[in-house]
């Protein structure tokens, strides 16, 4: 299911939108919220974004960690920061995954939970509330 997602009437959770922003402001694309709730007890939520390089890739993991950490919201796990190819931020109700283009094609993540609801998210839908 694809559903047209503003930030204002998604229906998502506060700190998901919030993080889908901060992505957008580091220029990430393909940025897509799977709603895992029912399908699986590890997380409710995964905020899939791609970087065009390593460097982009943790640029955007680096301002959503940082800035949602000042906001009050920080990760229990975070890895792959070094490489740059696929950072994941465990928040444990949501997994923030920024991969390079290659590393999200590899693994397919949308193909894995493709029963799992879809929120994509693109750059003009910014203007909406946070």
């Amino acid at each position: 299911m694809v559903e047209a997602a503003l930030f204002g009437d998604s229906g998502l959770p506060p700190a998901i939108r919030r993080a889908a922003r901060l992505t957008l402001e580091r220029k990430a694309s393909d940025v897509v919220v799977l709603d895992l709730r029912g399908i699986s007890s590890a997380t409710d939520y995964f905020l899939l974004a791609t970087g065009t390089s390593d460097t982009q890739v943790r640029s955007i993991s680096d301002h959503v960690t940082r800035q949602l950490r000042k906001e009050g919201t920080h990760p229990a796990h975070t890895e792959g920061g070094r490489e740059g190819r696929w950072v994941l931020i465990d928040y444990i109700d949501f997994v923030v995954h920024v991969f390079h283009p290659e590393v999200r094609s590899f693994y397919q993540l949308e193909a894995l939970w493709g029963d799992a609801p879809r929120h994509e998210l693109a750059p003009d839908t910014e203007g909406g509330p946070p």
